[in-house]
């Protein structure tokens, strides 16, 4: 990216699908995309590494881990054709930030409003496990994604390495305070100065939904906190759907 180029949130998308610097994740991504389950066998996968997605005026960034082996990497969408999507787009669909309560393909209509979502790690990891290293080789999307999105002011974090990789982020550009520690947890919240308000919460994936250790309650009273915070900021009114 040169000074003379402006970018975009389009751009950064574009520079995302393109992406292969890490040859293991892209390796595994092509091979889930032929191989594919039983389930999606006549499916075409997208197989690549997956964007941000969301409203470029969004006040609420949500960063999450990495898209699934047979949701992202298979619709192209994060959070999209699988149970942690399922969770996490009906709360957001209650909570006025989606436009409907399920998210199955690209084409399939959802909208998002104030709000915009990005993965720490662009493709899909073996075990849903990037390494700190692939991580790293994403936070320049994230980094870009970050000085598009001007209007942000709460990020939620879904999980530990979600808030911990957003930290590390914020922290390149030198906007994260100088203190100690950032402890994590569900319900947790941090200022992290300039209106910005950090959100923490145990990720959406069936690990946590479906042993009750995330129950949609959970998941809502931190959307609330969310909301609250946003309306004590100002700007647009998101508790009116979409």
């Amino acid at each position: 990216m040169t000074s003379a180029t402006a970018d975009s949130l389009p751009r950064v998308a574009r520079d995302v699908i393109g992406c292969e610097r890490c040859p293991r994740l892209i390796r595994w991504c092509r091979e889930v995309a032929v191989v594919r389950v039983k389930r999606f066998r006549d499916e075409v996968y997208w197989g690549k590494p997956v964007p941000g997605f969301g409203d470029p005026k969004a006040r609420l960034l949500i960063v999450g881990l990495a898209p699934a082996a047979h949701g992202g990497n298979r619709t192209g969408r994060v959070f999209t054709g699988d149970r942690s999507g399922d969770f996490l787009f009906a709360a957001l669909h209650r909570t006025g930030f989606a436009s409907q309560p399920t998210s199955v393909s690209r084409d399939d209509g959802l909208r998002l409003s104030d709000a915009y979502i990005a993965p720490m790690a662009r493709c899909a990891p073996p075990a849903n496990k990037p390494t700190p290293a692939e991580i790293d080789n994403c936070r320049e999307y994230l980094l870009r994604e970050l000085a598009l999105l001007t209007k942000v002011r709460a990020v939620l974090a879904l999980g530990k390495i979600a808030q911990d990789g957003f930290l590390a982020t914020l922290k390149a550009t030198g906007r994260l305070p100088r203190r100690q520690g950032y402890a994590f947890g569900h319900g947790v919240e941090h200022d992290l100065g300039d209106g910005l308000r950090l959100f923490a919460s145990y990720h959406v994936s069936q690990q946590n939904t479906f042993t009750g250790k995330l129950t949609p309650a959970k998941f809502d009273a931190v959307l609330a906190s969310v909301r609250r915070h946003l309306d004590r900021a100002g700007g647009p009114k998101g508790s009116k759907k979409p």
